[in-house]
């Protein structure tokens, strides 16, 4: 191994993505992502365990997609790896869906992926996501409003998705590359700004520029806010039963909150209910919560859609839960 390939395996081995002593289905498109995947596992396959096949997807939709795809049958006979290749009619998929292009692709390819990976027994099918990718969904998601969850990284092992690369950046797998003497075919419509990832990446170029290590420093900062976000799950999770209970009936509160602790258990409970959950939604409704739950039950409050009352009103006999003495319901 050279010393890419030992930092990248000290990643994966770090990161315990279970990915070990078992077949893996590699996605090839054949541009420069997937071959450094593709020599990569390769190279540290032994060490893992790991047998590999590789799957090309044929989506239609370029010229030069046949290209593509002779590039990498050849690339699977000089290596005697085994292929498996599928044409995906993904114009008349998008047609059907109403979808884009761009997701009408991605849903018939992770179709197809899935249903390999389970013919072949395989344990995950590797992915070419890099640390740039990271970087460039994190700024998608910022700019549509996804809260604090945007600040969480990118799983390297996402059911059966596995992106052994994802601390790797796009750059170091060209040198990688062309450190190794193998080529790869360059997807032009990457370059296209038809998609706000494709015009994310444009942006980032001078972002870069300024600040080399950005993403790795993003990296490491979704790596804190993630263990930050644990621990808040926990925390929430521990108050369920003493402070908070979710059911038909409603969300049942206890009395005394901090406004972000409130927060967090709404952000809980409404996924639990199947409630809207936006930001600023909980924010506001936890701010208009707290002098109420402060106070012992009374007349029932209403605002914006929500009626706080006391546990058990409107039923038939209602009864108190001196636990619980207040219940948030939709109306």
């Amino acid at each position: 191994m050279n010393r890419r390939e030992t930092r990248w395996l000290a990643d994966i081995e770090s990161r315990c993505d279970g990915v070990r002593d078992g077949r893996v289905l590699v996605a090839c498109s054949g541009g420069g992502d997937s071959i450094a995947l593709l020599s990569f596992l390769w190279s540290i396959r032994r060490n893992l365990g790991l047998e590999l096949v590789v799957a090309h997807a044929h989506h239609g939709l370029r010229p030069e997609a046949d290209d593509e795809a002779e590039f990498v049958r050849a690339l699977c006979r000089s290596g005697d790896l085994d292929l498996v290749e599928a044409g995906l009619d993904v114009k008349a998929h998008a047609a059907a869906t109403g979808q884009g292009l761009e997701t009408a692709a991605r849903e018939l390819r992770w179709s197809w992926l899935g249903a390999q990976a389970r013919s072949f027994g395989a344990l995950a099918v590797a992915t070419g996501h890099t640390l740039d990718d990271h970087t460039e969904t994190v700024m998608v998601r910022l700019a549509r409003g996804g809260g604090a969850r945007c600040l969480t990284p990118l799983p390297p092992r996402q059911g059966l998705r596995w992106s052994p690369l994802i601390q790797a950046r796009r750059a170091d797998l060209r040198a990688y590359l062309e450190a190794k003497g193998l080529a790869w075919k360059e997807d032009s419509s990457n370059l296209e700004p038809f998609t706000p990832r494709n015009r994310w990446r444009k942006l980032l170029e001078p972002m870069r520029s300024e600040a080399p290590a950005l993403d790795g420093h993003l990296w490491e900062t979704h790596l804190q806010v993630a263990e930050l976000a644990a621990f808040r799950d926990r925390q929430v999770d521990a108050w369920r039963g003493a402070r908070w209970q979710a059911g038909p009936g409603g969300l049942h509160l206890a009395r005394g909150w901090e406004e972000p602790d409130l927060r967090w258990v709404l952000d809980a409970a409404f996924t639990e209910l199947g409630w809207p959950r936006e930001a600023a939604l909980l924010r506001d409704l936890a701010a208009w919560l707290l002098p109420h739950l402060g106070r012992r039950p009374g007349k029932p409050k209403t605002w914006g859609g929500w009626r706080l009352a006391a546990a058990g009103e409107g039923s038939p006999e209602p009864r108190r839960d001196p636990l619980f003495p207040w219940s948030l319901t939709r109306y």
